[in-house]
């Protein structure tokens, strides 16, 4: 019976959606890949907002209830039954009255299973499609027959582009700029590589006096003109390319680099994205919580790597929905650690092969500083013991996991949790 309902309120939210889009024509740029999706959907927003009346996808609405649910109204969190009233008597109203409605959209169009993107293009086509990052193991190959899939999957948001519409690719990514033969739109390049169109040159990550993170720095060169961007509430070079796509639509709305520039220097790291908060006895903790995949996993060691502590930890989960591709992805990220942590507490029994990994790569951490914990508590009460003034702690696993759960036991302040941790509210509360 629930089920039923459930395919029901699928199948509304869909034939009004749809009927939204025909009713007010937005323009709409659509984002895909298996990382980055969300902080290039906010970096984009933060370029072309105030210029225009936007509106973008909350947190991850990117799928078939949560994209309807963008394009009907500016929704934060979906609730109960009376939430979902209100939801088709106020999408029912924007239909019959005309009231003042965005003139763009920034959608996510997620690829969690075949036939996800063609489902999420029957509702709206975009105009502008933005392709992040397919990498060797995405997230959600375990519904796949590959990774070559996904990357099919993922490249129908570029063949549906029509020949006076762009598609923006992540050159650095091979999936992705092979995606340049399958569209017949301009396409726009952008990345670290010699020959993209928006290249980051220059990167820096910093530090501040009293050795917290203090954002990221990298210059922006297009056409024979370069910008200096400074963002001090983001890390990581998945940051530098969310902006540099974001400077790429901004181009094509007419901005110069100079103002590009400075809107980006606005733009804050998403909760749970690579997020810097002040810990317990003097460390600091890089909250990269939301959800990992292999990729995700060793670009957050590469942010750790890049700052300056007493001692790097990794605190490093299970990686969810690797199918066949599950043991030697942990195997690998375990490697990766091993170069880079001094101290290495894996979470979970899948994570257990992270430990393996490291052990095997014998690269810099003494073995025994590498310990395997069975759930989050284990881990926590470990860590309280363990961490110590100057430490560096990043925090990563994928959702099911629920590592917020050990950033909220080692935060300074645990009351400001609400404000700068995801998964703070409704259901995520009480599981």
């Amino acid at each position: 019976m629930k089920e039923r309902l459930l395919k029901t309120l699928q199948v509304a939210l869909k034939k009004l959606a749809i009927a939204t889009i025909r009713r007010y024509k937005p323009a709409v740029i659509g984002v895909t890949g298996s990382v980055g999706k969300t902080s290039t959907k906010q970096t984009v927003y933060t370029v072309i907002n105030n210029d225009r009346r936007v509106r973008t996808s909350a947190e991850n609405f990117n799928n078939e209830l949560g994209m309807p649910l963008t394009i009907l109204g500016n929704w934060n969190h979906t609730g109960g039954v009376f939430f979902w009233l209100k939801v088709l008597i106020k999408s029912v109203f924007q239909l019959v009255v005309k009231t003042s409605y965005p003139e763009l959209l920034i959608l996510e169009y997620a690829a969690d299973r075949p036939g996800d993107i063609d489902y999420l293009l029957d509702i709206v086509k975009p105009q502008i499609s933005i392709v992040t990052a397919v990498g060797e193991k995405p997230v959600h190959v375990e519904f796949y027959s590959g990774p070559e899939a996904v990357a099919k999957e993922k490249a129908k948001l570029v063949e549906c582009l029509k020949s006076d519409e762009v598609a923006i690719l992540n050159v650095d990514d091979t999936s992705v700029f092979a995606m340049k033969e399958k569209t017949k739109a301009r396409v726009f390049t952008y990345g670290f590589s010699e020959g993209a169109d928006m290249r980051i040159i220059n990167f820096e990550t910093h530090t501040s006096e009293k050795s917290a993170p203090d954002g990221i720095s990298f210059k922006l060169e297009n056409g024979g003109s370069t910008v200096p961007i400074r963002i001090k509430n983001a890390l990581g070079k998945s940051q530098a390319y969310a902006a540099a796509a974001a400077a790429s639509v901004g181009l094509l709305f007419g901005f110069n680099l100079v103002k590009i520039s400075e809107k980006l220097s606005h733009y804050k790291s998403e909760k749970g994205r690579a997020t810097s908060i002040q810990g317990i006895k003097g460390s600091y903790i890089i909250d990269d919580t939301y959800n990992a995949s292999p990729l995700a996993v060793k670009s957050a060691l590469e942010i750790l790597s890049e700052l300056k502590a007493e001692r790097r930890i990794a605190v490093l989960a299970n990686m969810a929905e690797m199918g066949r591709f599950s043991d030697k992805a942990h195997e690998e990220v375990g490697a990766a650690a091993a170069k880079v942590a001094d101290i290495l507490v894996t979470v979970g029994d899948k994570a257990r092969l992270i430990a393996e990994g490291a052990r095997k790569a014998g690269a810099g951490i003494a073995k025994s500083n590498i310990v395997s914990c069975g759930n989050s508590e284990e881990a926590t009460n470990f860590l309280k013991r363990t961490v110590r003034k100057g430490d560096m702690i990043l925090i990563k696993g994928s959702q099911s996991t629920r590592m917020e759960k050990v950033v909220k036991e080692l935060m300074l302040k645990p009351s400001d949790a609400k404000d700068l941790l995801v998964r703070q509210y409704g259901k995520w509360l009480k599981s």
